[in-house]
């Protein structure tokens, strides 16, 4: 389980920083930056994990006991499909990751960024590979992240059915790839990823 000793080791406000949706086939990338002002409230420990671990109702839970607490603060960032074509999905990630950070009520003092590179931000920045299990922060701004493109994605699948993105979140499941080869691409999927582009040859 996450704690919270790189939060306290870094000292001050700390923001945990992670995005959902580096994989997808189509969607934005998003990312999200959580601060815990004066420490984890206790009240949240047992919910917050890495969300890939929890289930979607357990991280829809999580998500609303984090957003509605007094003492999280939340920023919220995110690239387009526009942006991936033009920066990559590693510097569409770092653009989001920056905007959420800047997003935040104030800027902390320190951002523990979920991987090995971290975005250019006003602020210091510490890497942490698999911090999504390590840091409490981080894993609360992975539930925010990946709750949010869920439910962006989903609004896209009533403008665009057929693609299963309720479902898959633009993942290349082989529904969502079927869906491809049959009704083509649309403006929201990545052509710049090579397997979209095997698809819709």
């Amino acid at each position: 389980m996450p704690d919270f000793a790189l939060e306290k080791a870094a000292g001050g406000r700390v923001a945990g920083v992670d995005e959902a949706g580096r994989g997808p086939l189509a969607g934005p990338v998003l990312a999200a930056a959580v601060v815990f002002r004066g420490g984890m409230p206790a009240a949240l420990t047992g919910l917050i994990d890495d969300s890939k671990l929890l289930s979607r109702g357990a991280r829809e839970a999580a998500f609303r006991a984090l957003s509605g607490h007094a003492a999280v603060e939340i920023g919220v960032g995110a690239a387009s499909v526009t942006e991936i074509a033009a920066l990559n999905i590693l510097g569409a990630t770092l653009l989001a990751m920056r905007r959420a950070v800047v997003r935040l009520p104030r800027l902390p003092e320190m951002a523990l960024i979920d991987g090995n590179v971290a975005p250019a931000l006003p602020c210091p920045a510490q890497t942490v590979v698999g911090g999504d299990r390590l840091s409490l922060s981080i894993a609360a701004a992975s539930i925010v992240a990946k709750v949010l493109r869920d439910r962006a994605m989903a609004r896209l699948a009533v403008r665009f059915p057929g693609y299963g993105w309720a479902e898959n979140a633009g993942y290349p499941t082989p529904a969502h790839r079927a869906a491809i080869r049959r009704f083509g691409a649309t403006p929201h999927h990545r052509m710049g990823f090579g397997m979209l582009r095997a698809e819709v040859r």
